[in-house]
């Protein structure tokens, strides 16, 4: 990790068909309802992803928004060879670190406040929590998709409130969070 002059981190976006992207061990994607992949973004990211590297992709929410993900990520890696499964709560991921014991939701702060303390972005269309991974051929966690949740918002918005900080941040984003970096570090 890299600190500006600020001591703030230092963040980079890499685009898929960039050479840079074999340095990071892990690419992390939200809200891709409405991503096309470009031929170029796709054997990008299959080349990636079949050298070792892991995806996890957040907040996203709904049916539609599910729709698309699965069928961009299916001309990446096809289902055939490449199948999408729930995660089980029993996976290592969930259990590197902290054990976590329940697929919770977390939802934008911003929604939090303006719903009067709900979680579920698109209501019924996204009340229920989907983990869902796909492996490579050694059973190895490639991709881990949390979909009707937005668990970077638990990461990005602590300091607003303390209420969201020790019931989203603490209980269900920064577990969670540090379990999928550590697994893709050390996997």
């Amino acid at each position: 990790v890299k600190f500006d002059k600020n001591r703030q981190p230092h963040h980079v976006v890499v685009r898929l068909d960039d050479p840079t992207l074999f340095r990071c061990p892990m690419l992390f994607m939200e809200n891709v309802e409405r991503l096309r992949f470009t031929e170029q973004d796709i054997v990008g990211l299959r080349t990636y992803l079949q050298k070792g590297g892991f995806l996890w992709v957040d907040d996203f929410w709904g049916s539609y928004a599910w729709a698309n993900w699965e069928r961009e990520i299916s001309r990446v890696l096809p289902p055939a060879q490449y199948p999408i499964f729930d995660l089980p709560i029993t996976h290592p991921i969930m259990h590197t670190v902290y054990d976590v014991k329940d697929f919770l939701q977390v939802s934008a702060i911003s929604f939090w406040y303006s719903s009067g303390g709900s979680v579920s972005e698109r209501g019924v269309d996204s009340r229920e929590v989907h983990y869902r991974g796909i492996q490579d051929s050694r059973g190895r966690l490639i991709m881990l998709a949390t979909h009707n949740t937005d668990n970077g918002d638990g990461w990005e918005r602590e300091g607003e409130d303390d209420y969201f900080f020790h019931n989203f941040s603490e209980k269900i984003s920064f577990p969670l969070g540090i379990n999928i970096i550590f697994y893709c570090m050390t996997h």
